[in-house]
């Protein structure tokens, strides 16, 4: 059976309807790709869709504020995409007044840009026969052809590439890598794919040998590591509020928090109390404590595991640089500050 005719007579038939595969325009291409980085379609349409919606173009893109950019990508995690998206637009605008590069070699040099979102610009807009690899692509590939070197292995992603490369139609680039990429997500399933109807099952492989639910193989990760996170959450009789912004590198840089005390270990309130004793956001001040969620809200990252607990200090004035609480909605803040804002209820403070 030819595995690239079969693909791609698949995708015909059973590709989604989705807007970035309406166009070439590298623009909206590298967006959605960007976008779909780590996360799947049904949560990131609608991000792409607002994007486009507030910067039809790389222009507007590049001269917007990076805290409005932030904004618009709250929920979507992965904070790095979002400032990477919106230094390489200002660089394409200001260094290259505005044309995106137009080869492999030329897209995959921009900030946040690797091998497979360089091949996805290249092939769609520019139709280069570069073939992508992504989570669907090694799957489907691993499954099909029964390949058990580990994926997040440098000689996996060498190995895999190769692979595409050979299979890639060089007449429809573009085709043949939308297609095994859609074959990947709606097929070839992480869990439970449709075997028993799928056109490669006389010839797969891995479900001739039974080791669908073995592939594809990766190594194993560093276990996340746990963290202790208490966020101090001001409310003064004015109507104040405090937002810190995260500076330096790390998660949710240049995104905004509450101030936060971390500890080894979950805290309660009296040896926070004694924390607070010295703090230079009090100042001496008078104050009431109370605990907003008795059991810590945990937050997972790919490499660390945050215990969150949200503590309600009620002052009567803030003498540091404060903000109004009716405020507290335009600045961008991680999921688990959003989580938390919807929750409480500041309004009715």
């Amino acid at each position: 059976m030819n595995f690239t005719r079969t693909i791609i007579h698949w995708y015909s038939i059973n590709k989604r309807s989705l807007p970035w595969r309406e166009t070439q325009n590298p623009y909206k291409i590298w967006l959605s790709e960007i976008i779909l980085q780590q996360t799947q379609v049904k949560q990131g349409l609608p991000y792409y869709e607002a994007f486009v919606s507030k910067y039809p173009t790389i222009f507007k893109l590049a001269n917007a504020p990076e805290s409005e950019v932030l904004k618009l990508w709250q929920g979507l995690g992965y904070y790095s995409r979002a400032r990477n998206l919106h230094t390489t637009a200002k660089y394409i605008v200001n260094e290259l007044q505005g044309e995106f590069p137009n080869t492999y070699k030329d897209i995959i040099k921009l900030k946040g840009v690797g091998d497979y979102t360089a091949s996805a610009i290249a092939s769609i807009c520019f139709n280069e026969v570069t073939a992508v690899v992504d989570g669907n692509v090694y799957r489907a590939l691993s499954r099909y052809f029964n390949i058990n070197t580990p994926i997040n292995s440098t000689k996996g992603a060498k190995e895999f590439k190769i692979l595409a490369q050979e299979l890639i139609d060089k007449t429809q680039p573009a085709t043949f890598n939308q297609a095994i990429m859609e074959f990947g997500a709606k097929q070839c399933k992480p869990k439970n794919p449709n075997c028993q109807n799928c056109p490669l099952n006389t010839s797969c492989l891995a479900l001739s040998k039974q080791k669908i639910d073995q592939l594809p193989v990766k190594l194993k990760t560093a276990k996340a590591q746990k963290k202790h996170f208490n966020f101090l959450v001001f409310i003064s009789n004015d109507g104040k509020t405090l937002l810190e912004k995260r500076e330096g590198k790390g998660i949710w840089q240049n995104l905004y928090q509450f101030p936060l005390i971390e500890t080894e270990k979950s805290t309660n309130e009296k040896i926070l109390r004694n924390t607070l004793k010295n703090n230079v956001l009090l100042n001496n001040l008078k104050f009431e404590l109370t605990l907003y969620n008795s059991k810590p809200i945990v937050h997972k990252l790919s490499h660390q595991h945050l215990y969150t607990k949200f503590w309600i200090i009620t002052v009567e004035n803030i003498n540091a640089e404060s903000i109004s609480i009716k405020d507290i909605n335009h600045y961008p803040v991680p999921i688990l500050i959003e989580n938390f804002i919807e929750s409480f209820n500041f309004d009715l403070v």
